[in-house]
């Protein structure tokens, strides 16, 4: 598969697939959290949801994106949408901690074949000049689902209760499967088209893919342990509502989607690693501003801004790893970064649980912060691959692009 005229239908349903996943995906997750901590489970609890949520796009790399290189495209996303479907709505009918971290678990499988499906397909619908804007769109999609999420969860669970709002979860996925009958762009077999042919990939044969992900894993490691911690600091320390924690939530996707919507239309040029690792310590500057205020509405602008940056790295890194990587391997090429980045991700979610238990939530928000400042700092050194590989380049280590 090359690029070819941009085909724009399949493009806006990719990404309502993502939207539709993402917000299935996160509703479900907030709704568990806030369950697990208004039950008077601890960090250890809340930590031990977040690890199940993850582990399994970590681990199951290597064999997900074989799958997805190989598998019909259509066929992945219909059964996993539906398979996704039943683990939620068991969700919903569940209260021990221990059966819905499994739960969380099973439906994270899902999220492990979905993530990398959906970003392979993109590249294949869109001429390389309309690939940043393909991109913006199907974050925008992702972010708008990301908004709704957290403040619906917010609302639902203060006024209704949790099952009302993992049953509308449920519904997402079983949307994500309808989505996955009407695009028209296949990958893998039967495509009604030429297999794509089979070529050996390894992330680290690509220079400017490796510092890349290397840089962003190092930030995620310092800073991931935030999804542990600001329940309690929000909740707990600024005392804010189920309602207004939502919203808090949701102002860092508002960021998300400002970006996207930007960025998605600047010129390719300016998609280099060194925007990368700017805009990781971008995001981190946000997070140790935010453990200073005093009320919960400061939050509010901060996650704003520290949500732009974060938006603007995911079309980044989209755009670098689709140009960078024959398409034939776009499945394990991002299944295989995105297992890097949650196994970094994990190791602050394990340690976040006994910090919560044992220290106050505006310190560890700020540490939090604070480390990953600091990673994004030690990764400079790496900064000079890339004045010896250019990131514009049409041609990585793993051959020409397209």
């Amino acid at each position: 598969m090359s690029f070819t005229t941009s085909r724009w239908p399949d493009v806006h349903l990719a990404a309502a697939g993502r939207g539709i996943s993402v917000c299935g995906d996160l509703l479900a997750a907030t709704t568990l959290a806030l369950v697990l901590q208004e039950s008077g489970h601890g960090g250890l609890a809340v930590s031990g949801l977040l690890v199940a949520a993850s582990l399994p796009v970590a681990v199951l790399a290597p064999l997900t994106g074989r799958l997805v290189d190989r598998a019909d495209s259509r066929t992945l996303m219909v059964v996993v949408g539906l398979a996704q479907t039943a683990l939620c709505a068991a969700l919903a009918f569940t209260a021990h901690p221990a059966l819905i971290i499994a739960l969380v678990a099973l439906l994270a499988c899902g999220v492990a074949v979905v993530q990398p499906t959906i970003a392979a397909l993109v590249p294949g619908m869109v001429s390389e000049a309309d690939l940043p804007r393909a991109s913006g769109i199907v974050q925008t999609a992702s972010q708008v689902g990301m908004l709704a999420a957290p403040a619906l969860a917010g609302i639902l669970v203060g006024q209704a209760g949790p099952r009302v709002p993992l049953l509308l979860a449920a519904a997402a996925y079983l949307g994500l499967s309808g989505i996955g009958l009407l695009i028209r762009t296949r990958r893998g077999v039967p495509t009604g088209a030429d297999p794509l042919p089979a070529v050996p990939f390894r992330l680290r044969d690509d220079r400017v893919l490796t510092v890349m992900t290397v840089a962003v894993a190092a930030v995620v490691a310092g800073v991931s342990a935030i999804n542990v911690f600001e329940v309690f600091f929000i909740r707990d320390t600024l005392g804010a509502s189920t309602t207004v924690y939502g919203f808090v939530m949701a102002s860092w996707t508002v960021g998300m989607l400002t970006a996207s919507l930007t960025l998605g239309r600047s010129a390719r040029r300016w998609i280099t690693l060194r925007t990368v690792l700017a805009l990781l310590t971008a995001t981190c500057l946000m997070v140790l501003a935010g453990a200073t205020v005093q009320s919960a509405g400061w939050l509010i602008p901060l996650w704003i801004l520290g949500g732009a940056a974060n938006g603007a790295l995911n079309i980044c890194t989209t755009v670098l790893i689709a140009g960078r990587v024959r398409p034939a391997a776009h499945g394990r090429a991002f299944a295989a970064t995105t297992a890097i980045v949650q196994g970094a991700g994990l190791t602050g979610l394990l340690v976040a649980g006994p910090l919560a238990e044992g220290f106050e939530p505006r310190a560890l928000v700020a540490g939090a912060g604070a480390a990953g400042v600091l990673a994004a700092l030690a990764c400079l050194p790496l900064m000079r691959s890339e004045l010896r590989v250019s990131v514009d380049s049409d041609v990585g280590a793993t051959g020409p692009a397209r």
